[in-house]
């Protein structure tokens, strides 16, 4: 009986799926593979599965409608993340990847009702994992533009003792700069060459969203509008090297909580490993005496 109900609840999952298949007119495998292969960038090979996924939600893509205020706030976080997706299209796959795990809860519904929740709630933790993956990255990329910053300004004040050249100095430094930053300087020097150099900046702190860039870009305008600035440096230097030692100090401290953790795992592992020599000791006595 419980074999016959699995067969049921996968028949059921499998109907189910070409019949959605078949209302949004996905394609075959076939055309699918020789669509992919044809608009593919790079060497990267996508699976079937990846296909019919991307499929399912360029489709459902078409059909939401976010409201203003999110839809804008949503497409500044991808282009800040660097993300070449819009804003319905990211939302279309967060939702299309958490339903690919809900559609589980139908054939778990037959077997057991309180596992089929459990898949339910599963599904809900990574939609809103996948909503939130863009903030993550975008505070990835912030971090690691702010660790190099005090090397970034301990370079821009030694340059000032010779040129004042904002472009010169940012296009010096992006050669030796982490990819994070040096995407930014990129933007920001090819945005200074074509247009205003004030509005390129603030551009690059907006994009970034630190106030340590933010302390760095009014001191770059100050230097372009032809201020003196090598005071205002040098301490910006001081202060970005004490948060610098602060951060590593704080990363530091973090180490011997994980150690811990992981010296009670090891513990407990051991401590699994006696107690089940122990048990098969106690039944092999025990076997033995009866």
């Amino acid at each position: 009986m419980f074999i016959l109900q699995i067969l049921i609840g996968v028949v059921a999952a499998v109907g189910i799926g070409f019949v959605l298949a078949d209302l949004w007119k996905v394609p075959s495998i076939k055309a699918t593979r020789a669509a992919e292969s044809v608009g593919k960038k790079g060497n990267k090979k996508m699976s079937v599965i990846e296909m019919y996924l991307g499929d399912f939600s360029v489709k459902l893509a078409g059909k939401l409608r976010l409201n203003e205020y999110k839809r804008a706030q949503l497409e500044a976080d991808l282009k800040t993340a660097g993300m070449n997706k819009t804003p319905e299209q990211y939302t279309a796959d967060a939702i299309v990847k958490a339903l690919v795990i809900g559609v589980l809860a139908i054939p778990t519904f037959f077997l057991a009702r309180l596992i089929s929740f459990i898949v339910i709630a599963l599904a809900a933790y990574v939609y809103f994992r996948e909503i939130r993956a863009v903030s993550k990255k975008i505070k990835k990329k912030r971090d690691e533009i702010e660790y190099e910053l005090p090397r970034f300004v301990s370079v821009i004040e030694k340059s000032l003792a010779h040129t004042r050249d904002v472009i010169g100095i940012l296009d010096g430094y992006k050669e030796r700069a982490s990819d994070a930053l040096r995407s930014e300087l990129e933007i920001t020097v090819a945005d200074m060459r074509s247009g205003n150099n004030e509005a390129a900046l603030r551009r690059l702190e907006s994009r970034v969203g630190s106030t340590m860039m933010s302390d760095v870009v009014r001191g770059l305008i100050s230097v372009d509008n032809g201020n003196d600035t090598s005071v205002y440096f040098t301490q910006l230097d001081m202060k970005f090297a004490d948060h610098q030692r602060e951060t590593l100090k704080l990363k530091a401290a973090t180490v011997p909580r994980r150690v811990k953790r992981l010296s009670f795992a090891l513990l407990g592992c051991f401590i699994l490993i006696y107690g089940a020599v122990i048990v098969e000791v106690l039944s092999t006595s025990m076997s033995a005496l009866f």
